[in-house]
């Protein structure tokens, strides 16, 4: 959601007034019993522009898509694209669905935070690799900035005070929403966040299950509590925010040509269908005019655009004809009269 503090609090009172509803810094807790803060996801290698693997998970009768979201830090709308055909709401015992855990990175550095918000994806580079979480960001009416920002503060137990926009929202339907609204179970921003130098933005948990992974916030990035409360102790202060929007990635691994292509929403009206097919022609045009020994399959790339489930497919590669190769073609006369085998977009 789209936050911002009152001004007269400044940052000094951050640090002097926690028990006064305000924030609470992250050096200042002193709980005796030092909670898990590993990661809840993988870290994976970064294989040239690709990263991790795809999982799967056999369902219980109980079990839901955004339960399982939860459960295993993934977004509701990426388990459903990944799975169709599968009732995200009662997919039934001993049902096994994919977990979509590899990933064509986001055309952006590879350094600090960078949030896809085509994908709801939040992407956490290391020295090791990179972690990957789901993310909600902001809706149609509400947008999340495209931004090159930073983190300017990690928070334990931040309080909210709704901007003016949503209190108005609140009053016009009828409800009630005070200036703050102190930490606890009732607050939006969950149990920790971090501040952005994008002013009056966040990356926050969240009071409620349901939303991560999904375009339902009024501006702020989204997260699990069980997430963001263990990785706002690997983010420093500084670190880079990256946010953009990349619908349609490709890139390289080992040679090969792979790309990743994401619908908006969990229907695929025609229109989505189309804008994203002349996206992906124009983006792998690009591709193809940067790296000229390229040859792509067209039925590859049909399928992926029909499909835009959010899994990297392979499309192509990389060919390198032999030097000796050249010289035979060159001398066959038969050689010359055929077209080259060569399989164009």
């Amino acid at each position: 959601m789209w936050f911002r503090f009152l001004a007269v609090f400044s940052l000094a009172q951050f640090l002097v007034f926690p028990a006064a509803g305000l924030a609470e810094p992250l050096d200042a807790a002193s709980d005796p019993e030092e909670p898990d803060r590993s990661p809840r996801v993988p870290t994976f290698p970064i294989q040239g522009d690709l990263a991790g693997e795809l999982g799967v998970f056999e369902t219980r009768y109980e079990d839901t898509f955004a339960g399982i979201g939860n459960r295993l830090a993934m977004g509701y709308l990426e388990l459903v694209k990944a799975n169709p055909g599968v009732d995200p709401w009662l997919p039934g015992e001993g049902t096994n669905i994919t977990l979509p855990r590899q990933y064509v990175l986001p055309d952006a550095r590879r350094e600090g935070i960078v949030i896809n918000l085509a994908e709801y994806r939040l992407y956490y580079f290391t020295d090791e690799g990179v972690q990957v979480y789901p993310v909600g960001v902001g809706t149609a009416e509400n947008p999340s900035p495209l931004t090159d920002a930073e983190v300017t503060m990690p928070l334990e137990s931040p309080a909210w005070y709704p901007p003016a926009s949503i209190r108005a929202e609140y009053e016009a339907s009828g409800d009630y929403l005070p200036r703050m609204i102190p930490p606890g179970p009732g607050n939006p921003l969950g149990t920790h966040a971090l501040l952005l130098s994008e002013k009056g933005y966040l990356i926050h948990g969240t009071n409620k299950k349901f939303g991560v992974g999904m375009p339902v916030s009024h501006g702020c990035f989204r997260m699990y509590n069980e997430d963001i409360s263990r990785f706002v102790y690997q983010v420093e202060k500084g670190t880079p925010v990256q946010v953009v929007h990349d619908a349609v990635k490709i890139g390289f691994s080992d040679g090969e040509v792979w790309l990743e292509v994401h619908r908006p929403h969990e229907d695929y009206p025609r229109e989505d269908r189309d804008r994203l097919w002349q996206q992906v022609f124009a983006e792998v045009e690009a591709f193809r005019s940067r790296h000229p020994g390229v040859e792509v399959k067209r039925g590859a790339i049909e399928l992926a655009v029909d499909q835009a489930d959010g899994l990297p497919n392979m499309i192509g590669e990389r060919v390198t004809r032999m030097a000796a190769d050249k010289t035979v073609e060159e001398k066959s006369p038969e050689s010359a009269k055929e077209p080259e085998q060569r399989l164009y977009f």
